[in-house]
């Protein structure tokens, strides 16, 4: 163990920190513990490096650069530092506070704990633990260890050899010392098989209870002694590789067994075992990813962290065999230590054909633990069925064996040999081979005698060579698609299946045989056969339990059809896909078992018999792709769960319903040009789902009313959808209203007059898809709209209008709206709408709105907050977009943990190319966050947060130009959020200035805020501009939009320029309010209005004019300024006017004067002062400028504020002029 002293000076000594960088290392790869002591310093210092720390490393950085001897290797040197004391801050330690106790009471604490850590022996974890701190982690928090109330049970499952017992012993190590009773019981399944579970109980007690020869009667005895010594006493226990139930009710029967603040551990390879047991909190042992699997064979195959070099590649390939499985790695890199490139190529090669022994053995106790009909269907699936899709495999295995299979397939799901990703059947690469290896076993010699044929080679050599026997059960021949075609060719004399007369189940995809079958064995259950190469099945075949007949692409006409429907009465899945020969679907009335019909991309079909509707038991019914069918027959399938008559080009009617069809909840015509649904469609009693999609000309039925369970409707670019005609038996559907909540009408060119009976219908509606539509308004009835909180008008080139915001709205888009009027822009910014925290919108815009009090140029900002995060709005401003759509996501960084925050696909992304800049505003309540969101907060008071914006694919043209953030007052307090390091406090030179900004600042938005009063705004794109913002802004000053002042500075100087602009902004705005009200008194509204415009333009001019100004135009401008103030004199003009006009001239001149005084002195400026702060311009209505200025020729002044000050005065008297 490691005791880290930190103190205030620490930081100062590169030895130290070199020191720190070594012990954490060692932390890292040989797993020492460390306990850091912080002496009279706060540990944020020093996880922050801030305070003492920071300036200390801010020498070190200095020192670095200014010698620049080694400079790179000394950054890197820093840099390290800097992750070495944020990583050994982050543990929990002692902070010592000078004055709270006594130094040798303190020193007694360290001295008792540590010992307590030195005298508990730790458990051994790993040679070289690699990835397990994350993973420590999760399940630390899944435990809440440093939590006293109750008694929580945690499983960790997975395959053997994922590392399980590694992880619980890490854990255990990281958290013995909270607890007064530990016990760590290794190999549970081996010790209650050899010894029984009294010796599990005796144990358990004796490591806990600390007293030697606890002898236990029974079971129950123990049982009742546990209970009763245990349950007032906190402990940690962990349960190690547990495979039976009966052993957790005899060690861990219940909570109620320990006391308060006690945590158990079971470790199993079967996930079932902790449902039954009650176990809620589990955690699935992630397999190692790329980069940590190379790193634990590096330090097993070479001792150290990196590959060689000259090994990069075989490493990748040994990798890629293990498949981020722990053992795997370890007992390669281990075998293949010291050896050469050559041995590792053979031995990864025999690896693949034959696995390691004790890999298999390790692997194989989860397959020895199953029953035998699991065992069955586990080889199934590892030899043949790896990669199906979940639903074909239970068919399959279902027809094979006779029974359904779906009880196994959850018991191989439960035990972590199997998984179901995506709704397929996949499995982890290295018990794939186990259960190959275990197949081949059973007859390792004789291809012919396997009861299971997968590789594509073994079986061409065995129908090649008609070597079959009686114990083949199943074959799978599917190539793989890179194969060459002559590989994929199968030269066979069509006799080989004669000898396979238990053979259930034959699968051949993607390959081409050189003639068809001549006999196929009675006992195939399912045939699955690509591509078939003849036009009829074998005379001689008539099995009477063939389930699945599958041959698609196939040369069947309808009449051979019509035989296989008569011969084969059994059978529940009929596939025809992509039958060119087959013209109609015949009388198969005799398949009255049939639940899966499928005759999809069949190009000449035309017709379809009337007995296809009226199968009872069918469920999945497909026409998907019939381009030639015109009809289909009235259906009456009382089972049916799918319908799909997709891209049927020449279909324009939907088949009439005879009966009630209860099952069927889904319905999906893509690219089908119907043009009515028939009033029976109201039969599909339990519809959910309704999508059209390009269905031209369709006509919506009005009994679509009245499906009660009718929840979304999709109807994507029907661009002739039509209202619902309304017959005289039908007026008792006007007065009713739909129950869906999902409407899409996306691109169907919907015009106004189609609002008012749709929201009528539809009045429950909660999301609304609108965009690509050509309405122009929507209509203020929207607002009835109670239960609407998504509202979606992408691409409404046309809209101008929306007459009404619905009172519960939470998501809005008007992406590309860009007819969209001002008025609503505003409506739908107004700060009211999102003071909930909980929308999200997106609409055409160019800046946030002023109520962001905090704002920044560039795609984040942050801040600072205590105790709970704060319910906030965030704006960001993104630019146009050069790809059709993105996906974006706003990004958290707390204490420098990336927090990615999940939102519904739908909802984050902008599904329309921009073509302008858009505002978009997200509540954090609309936020959800992918991770705890208490996981990264310190322990300190206050927590960094950075706000961004993640953006895929990530683009090149795509900016963002400016991020808001809104703290929703009500629900989060101020006190609790600050914009700057709260650890970071400003010198007392510093605060004085920051208190005289501030003061300033007010008075200028006073000012502000009085000239405004006088004359509305000049709006420019449907924003608000000050006519005068503030020049302190030029210095990346950020401002508080409730003038509570700046939110961040970099320095003192920063301070000064900030205030002396600030005043030099005050002294021509009161001049300026002045000549206004002057102005405004003697002209009309017209007047006033072309004042405005000329002085729009005329600023302009002037800035294009002193963009790059020089000293012979100011010098000119100069005399042209005193001329028209003389010209003034004369007219009847308040004083303070006149005395504005003085003292700025009289600033001009001294300053123009001192220029050129300077210029004339050869460029010797030594003698030229810093301008006083207090002599800037403060000019009142009761002061005379001039008189303040008697001393300005001593000022030094910087050029462009000269220019600031002459571009004004320009701007002022050319107005003024004008105006009188």
């Amino acid at each position: 163990m490691a005791i880290l002293v930190f103190s205030k000076n620490y930081a100062s000594s590169s030895f130290c920190l070199d020191e720190l960088v070594k012990i954490m290392e060692c932390v890292k790869a040989k797993g020492r513990l460390i306990f850091p002591i912080f002496y009279d310093v706060d540990p944020c210092h020093v996880r922050h490096q801030s305070g003492s720390y920071g300036e200390a490393l801010a020498m070190h950085e200095e020192r670095f650069t200014s010698s620049k001897e080694n400079l790179k290797e000394n950054m890197e040197r820093l840099q390290k530092w800097k992750m070495a004391l944020n990583q050994a801050a982050d543990v929990s330690g002692k902070h010592y506070k000078l004055g709270n106790e006594y130094e040798h009471e303190f020193i007694g604490k360290i001295v008792k704990e540590i010992s307590n850590k030195i005298n508990r022996t730790p458990l051994h974890v790993a040679d070289y633990p690699v990835g397990l701190e994350s993973r420590v982690q999760t399940v630390k928090s899944l435990l809440e260890f440093e939590s006293d109330t109750g008694v929580h049970i945690v499983g960790i499952y997975g395959i053997g050899g994922m590392g399980k017992t590694t992880l619980a012993r890490a854990v255990y190590n990281s958290i013995a010392d909270q607890f007064k009773g530990l016990c760590f019981l290794d190999d549970v399944r081996e010790n209650a098989t050899k010894h029984g579970l009294i010796h599990l109980q005796e144990m358990l007690l004796s490591e806990i209870v600390g007293e030697k020869d606890i002898k236990i009667g029974s079971v129950s005895k123990g049982i009742s002694i546990i209970k009763h010594r245990l349950q007032r006493k906190k402990i940690l226990l962990i349960l190690d590789d547990v495979d039976k139930l009966e052993q957790l009710r005899a060690t861990v029967g219940g909570p109620n067994w320990f006391g308060s603040g006690s945590r158990v551990i079971v470790t199993t390879r079967d996930k079932h075992l902790l449902a039954s047991h009650g176990v809620d909190r589990k955690y699935e042992v992630e397999d190692l990813n790329e980069e940590e699997s190379l790193e634990l064979l590096c330090w097993n195959a070479f001792k150290d962290d990196k590959v060689d070099p000259c090994y990069k590649d075989i490493s990748s390939q040994a990798v890629a065999y293990a498949s981020g499985l722990p053992l795997a790695l370890e007992v390669v890199g281990s075998l293949l230590f010291g050896k050469g490139i050559k041995e590792w190529e053979s031995a990864l090669e025999q690896y693949k054909k034959i696995p390691n022994k004790r890999i298999q053995d390790i692997l194989k106790v989860s397959y020895n633990a199953l029953e035998e009909d699991q065992q069955k269907i586990f080889l199934d699936i590892a030899c043949c069925l790896k990669g199906y899709e979940l639903a074909e495999v239970e068919d399959i295995l279902c027809a094979h064996y006779g029974v359904c299979m779906k009880y196994g397939i959850g018991v191989l799901v439960d035990k972590s040999l199997i998984k179901i990703k995506n709704g397929r059947v996949t499995l982890h690469e290295l018990i794939e081979v186990m259960g190959k290896e275990i197949d081949r076993q059973e007859s390792p010699k004789e291809l012919g005698k396997h009861r299971r044929l997968w590789f594509h080679k073994d079986i061409i050599q065995v129908l090649a060579e008609n070597t079959g026997t009686s114990e083949i059960e199943i074959i799978s021949l599917d190539f793989p698609l890179f194969e060459e075609d002559e590989e994929a060719y199968v030269e066979w004399d069509g006799e080989a299946f004669k000898k396979m007369e238990n053979l259930k189940t034959l699968i051949i995809r993607n390959s081409h045989f050189s003639k068809g079958p001549t006999h196929l064995p009675n006992s195939l259950r399912v045939l699955e056969w690509w591509t078939y190469p003849l036009q009829d099945l074998p005379t001689d075949f008539h099995s009477n339990k063939l389930a699945i007949c599958k041959l698609p692409r196939s040369c069947f006409t309808s009449l051979e059809l019509s035989g296989i429907s008569k011969k084969f009465m059994n059978l529940t899945v009929l596939n025809f896909d992509g039958t060119e020969c087959l013209t109609q679907i015949p009388d198969i009335s005799s398949l009255q078992n049939l639940v899966k019909l499928t005759f999809e991309c069949c190009e000449n079909l035309v017709a379809i018999h009337d007995s296809v509707g009226f199968l009872d038991k069918l469920k999945i019914l497909s026409a998907f792709g019939c381009g030639k069918l015109m009809s289909f027959p009235p259906i009456k399938l009382i089972s049916l769960e799918q319908l799909d008559l997709s891209s049927c080009s020449s279909l324009e009617s939907f088949p009439e319903i005879l009966g009630k069809m209860e099952n069927i909840t889904q319905l999906e015509l893509k690219y089908t040009p119907l043009k009515e649904f028939p009033f029976s469609f109201r039969n599909l009693a339990r519809l959910r789902d309704l999508v059209l999609v390009d269905c031209g000309n369709v006509q919506l039925p009005i009994s679509i009313v009245m499906l009660p369970e009718l929840a979304q409707i999709f109807a994507l670019g029907c661009k002739g959808l039509l209202l619902p005609k309304q017959d005289k038996d039908e007026e008792e559907v006007s007065s009713m209203s739909s129950n869906v909540n999902c409407l899409c009408l996306s691109g169907c060119n919907l015009s106004d007059e189609y609002f008012p009976m749709v929201l009528a219908w539809f009045s429950n509606v909660k999301e609304l898809e609108l965009s690509c539509n050509n309405f122009t308004f929507l209509p203020e009835c929207i607002k009835e709209c109670h239960s609407l909180i998504l509202l979606n008008l992408d691409n409404c080139e046309h809209l101008q209008e929306i007459r009404g915001i619905p009172p519960n709205l939470e998501y809005f888009s008007a992406g590309n709206c860009k007819s969209l009027s001002f008025c609503c822009t505003a409506m739908l910014l107004n700060q009211e709408l999102h003071e909930t925290g909980n929308t999200m919108f997106c609409l055409p815009g160019t800046r946030s709105p002023e109520w962001f009090e905090q704002q920044s140029i560039g795609p984040s900002l942050s801040f600072w907050f205590r105790n709970k995060f704060p319910v906030m709005d965030l704006c960001f401003v993104i630019g146009p977009m050069g790809k059709d759509s993105i996906l974006f996501r706003p990004i958290m960084t707390i204490n420098g943990n990336t927090m990615e925050t999940q939102l519904t696909e739908k909802r984050c992304c902008l599904d329309f190319r921009a073509l302008d800049y858009h505002i978009l505003i997200i509540g954090t309540k609309y936020m959800k966050f992918g991770e705890c969101l208490d996981k990264p907060l310190t322990k300190n008071e206050w927590n960094h947060v950075v706000v961004s914006i993640g953006i895929e694919p990530t683009p090149k043209d795509v900016i963002v130009k400016q991020t808001g953030l809104h703290v929703i007052k009500p629900e989060s307090s101020m006190d609790d959020v600050q914009f700057t390091n709260p650890y970071k406090q400003p010198s007392f030179k510093e605060k004085q200035r920051l208190v005289d900004i501030v003061d300033c600042h007010r008075q200028f938005m006073q000012q502000q805020t009085t000239l405004v009063s006088l004359k509305p705004h000049v709006r420019q794109g449907g924003e608000s501009f000050s006519l005068l913002p503030p020049q302190a802004c030029k210095n990346n000053m950020n401002w508080d939009s409730n003038s509570t002042g700046i939110t961040s500075t970099s320095s003192v100087q920063g301070y000064e320029i900030a205030l002396q602009n600030l005043r030099l902004d005050m002294g021509v705005l009161q001049f300026v309010q002045q000549r206004k009200r002057l102005a405004i008194l003697g002209l009309s509204q017209q007047r006033r209005m072309a004042s405005l415009d000329l002085q729009q333009r005329r600023g302009r001019e002037m800035v294009s004019l002193l963009s790059s100004p020089s000293l012979e135009l100011m010098v000119s401008w100069q005399r042209r300024c005193i001329t028209s103030v003389q010209g003034l004199q004369e007219q009847h003009l308040p004083s303070t006017i006149k005395q504005n006009f003085e003292g700025c001239n009289g600033i001009y001149e001294a300053k123009v004067s001192e220029m050129v005084e300077c210029n004339s002195n050869d460029g010797n400026d030594n003698d030229r002062t810093s301008s006083p702060v207090e002599q800037l311009p403060m000019a009142k209505e009761d002061r005379v400028p001039s008189k303040k200025y008697q001393h300005v020729s001593n000022m030094a002044w910087d050029p462009m504020e000269l220019e600031y000050l002459v571009h004004i005065q320009k701007i002022n008297l050319s107005q003024t002029t004008q105006t009188l």
